[in-house]
C-alpha cells in the first residue's frame, strides 16, 4: 500500500462496480467466501431500486418492502460479513497487466485481482419539470415493477420502440385505459409488437396520442402524478416547433406516467479491456447453463444485472445473476491463487 501526492493505492481481491440489487447480492457471496470485496456506489448509490417507492415482488417479502429499505438491508447484509462499501465512481479499468488497475473519477487508483461489473443501466429520461421530484411517486421506468399500483387508473406510456410498446400492453392489465403518447406517427417497435398494439386499441384499451411529446408532469410526492402537460404538431417532433402555430399545447389528466424510452447501461469504463459490449452498450457475458456464466472475454472480469440484462431487468434476477457472478469471481481466485502457489513452488532454472 503506498500513496503519493496524487493518488492512493491499495490492492482488494475484488473490487465490485455497484451497489445495486446484483453487486450486493454478489458482495454477500463474495464476503463470505472470505474474498474482502469493496464494493464502489458510483453516481447512483443503490442503483434504480432506490427509485421505487414499494416493492412487491422481490421473494420474501409478502407486505411489500420500499426500495431503499430493501438496499439499506441488503448493504448491512454484506457490511455484516465483510464487505466494504465506498462511494466512488470507476472511470477506467487498466487490464493490460495482473492484478487489474482501477483509477476512480477522483484519481484514487486501486489494483484488483478479480473485478465484478454489477454497474446497472441507467434508465432515460426527458429532463422536463416535474420529473424530479415525481419519480417514484406516480412517474416510473418500469411498469412490470410498479403497474399493479395504478389499478383502474389513466396510466401514460411514453415511447415508440419495443419496450414502450410492451409495456403499454401490459399495463392494460391494470389501467382503466393507456394512453401511449410518441413524437412522430410512426412506431419503431417490431410488426409482432405493433399488431398486438393495434389490437388493444381496436377493444378501446388503449389510445395512441401520435406526434405528440410531454413537457411537463404535475402533482407531488403525496398526491402523485394530477396531469402532464403536451404539444402535438401533425408532422411530429412538436418540441422542436413550439413556435409554429401548427403546434397545440394541451393538459391531460393521468394517475400514472410510465417512460420507455430505454436505457443506457453503465460500462464505459470497461473501454480499453477485452470486454464485448453489443451495439446499444450492454456487456456480453458467456452465459450457457454450465458455470462461468457471467465471465466476459476479458479473463477476471465479470457482469450481472442490468449492465448485461436488457430484457428481463427486474430485482430478482439481477440479485440470482450477482450470485453467480461472485462464485464464477470466486473459482477464478481460487485458481489464481492455485497457480501461484504452484509458480513458488517450481525452482527457478
Amino acid at each position: 500500500m503506498t500513496q503519493d501526492a496524487d493518488s492512493f493505492v491499495e490492492h482488494r481481491k475484488l473490487i465490485i462496480a455497484g451497489s445495486g440489487i446484483s453487486g450486493l447480492s454478489a458482495a454477500i457471496y463474495a464476503a463470505r467466501s472470505n474474498n474482502d470485496p469493496l464494493v464502489f456506489e458510483g453516481d447512483e448509490p443503490g442503483g434504480q431500486l432506490t427509485l421505487t417507492t414499494e416493492v412487491e415482488n422481490y421473494p420474501g417479502f409478502p407486505e411489500g418492502i420500499s426500495g431503499p429499505e430493501l438496499i439499506n438491508n441488503m448493504k448491512q447484509q454484506a457490511e455484516r460479513f465483510g464487505t466494504e462499501i465506498r462511494h466512488g465512481i470507476i472511470e477506467s479499468v487498466d487490464a493490460s497487466e495482473r492484478p487489474f488497475t482501477v483509477t476512480l473519477k477522483n484519481g484514487d487508483v486501486y489494483t484488483a485481482d478479480a473485478i465484478i461489473s454489477a454497474s446497472g443501466a441507467s434508465a432515460r429520461t426527458l429532463g422536463i419539470p416535474g420529473e424530479e421530484n415525481l419519480m417514484g411517486y406516480g412517474l416510473s421506468t418500469c411498469a412490470t415493477c410498479d403497474g399493479a399500483f395504478f389499478r383502474d387508473e389513466k396510466i401514460m406510456v411514453i415511447g415508440g420502440g419495443d419496450a414502450a410498446v410492451e409495456e403499454a400492453n401490459f399495463l392494460t392489465k391494470f389501467a382503466s385505459k393507456v394512453y401511449l403518447v410518441h413524437r412522430r406517427e410512426e412506431f419503431r417497435a417490431e410488426d409482432y409488437w405493433v399488431d398486438r398494439l393495434m389490437e388493444k386499441v381496436d377493444d378501446d384499451e388503449i389510445e395512441l396520442m401520435l406526434n405528440t411529446e410531454a413537457t411537463e408532469l404535475h402533482g407531488s410526492p403525496e398526491e402523485g402524478v394530477d396531469h402532464v402537460s403536451l404539444v402535438r404538431h401533425p408532422e411530429g417532433h412538436p418540441t422542436a416547433k413550439l413556435d409554429d402555430p401548427e403546434t397545440e399545447e394541451f393538459d391531460f389528466d393521468v394517475g400514472a406516467v410510465f417512460y420507455a424510452i430505454g436505457h443506457t447501461p453503465n460500462a464505459d469504463y470497461l473501454e480499453g479491456t477485452a470486454v464485448q459490449r453489443d451495439d446499444d452498450g450492454y456487456i456480453v457475458a458467456k452465459g450457457g447453463s454450465g458455470g462461468n456464466q457471467t465471465a466476459t472475454d476479458e479473463p477476471g472480469i465479470f457482469a450481472a444485472g442490468d449492465v448485461v440484462d436488457y430484457h428481463y431487468q427486474q430485482a430478482a434476477t439481477a440479485g440470482g445473476m450477482g450470485v453467480k457472478a461472485a462464485l464464477d469471481a470466486d473459482d477464478y481466485l481460487e485458481e489464481l491463487e492455485r497457480e501461484e502457489k504452484k509458480e513458488a513452488a517450481t525452482p527457478a532454472e
